[in-house]
């Protein structure tokens, strides 16, 4: 969880002016696992002798064909080959057209207006609510201990794209829902598409 996850006063990642604000690329295959897996953080290589963001400054994160916008963030490190950006704002499951922003390699210049029209295109930050997650795998295995081993090994080998994760909203389990790579799935074999 980051520090601005908890957020529920509609604010995003424009309190301040966007002074010295960036364009970053997603390289490819990283969509996947950023929406997938939850992280603090995002580490890209960036080229060298490249401008580059220096620590603070606002960050907008586009994955390219079409362009889109997945995540706000703040440059945490910024390294002579590498550049660590905060995650200040998500929106991997709904990204927001981001066609208007000229990009020119994996970190580029962006315009503080471009960049506050881009942030206010998310709105404000959706209320946090809990929701109840589940994984429930038959294993035989000799004792306890040894089930939950064999557990977190089917987990770690076979993950989001093979395990089915159960999702409701707490307080309402019968509006439970699969999801497999991100996504609500079907799990009734009869009802196959």
């Amino acid at each position: 969880m980051t520090a601005t996850d908890h957020r529920a006063s509609g604010t995003t990642d424009v309190d301040g002016p966007a002074q010295g604000a960036w364009a970053v690329l997603l390289p490819a295959g990283r969509y996947d696992a950023e929406r997938l897996v939850h992280h603090d953080t995002l580490e890209l290589s960036v080229p060298v002798g490249e401008s580059r963001p220096r620590p603070g400054d606002p960050v907008a994160v586009l994955v390219p064909e079409p362009p889109r916008l997945v995540a706000l963030g703040r440059v945490a490190r910024a390294g002579a080959d590498s550049l660590v950006v905060t995650y200040t704002r998500r929106a991997f499951d709904e990204p927001a057209p981001a066609d208007q922003v000229p990009v020119a390699g994996p970190v580029t210049p962006l315009d503080a207006g471009v960049y506050r029209e881009l942030a206010d295109r998310l709105g404000p930050p959706p209320l946090r609510r809990t929701w109840l997650v589940s994984l429930d795998l038959p294993i035989e295995a000799d004792s306890r201990a040894e089930a939950v081993r064999i557990f977190w090994s089917y987990v770690q080998e076979l993950g989001p794209a093979e395990l089915p994760a159960f999702v409701s909203p707490s307080g309402d389990e019968l509006a439970m829902q699969a999801f497999v790579l991100g996504a609500e799935a079907n799990q009734d074999p009869e009802e196959d598409d």
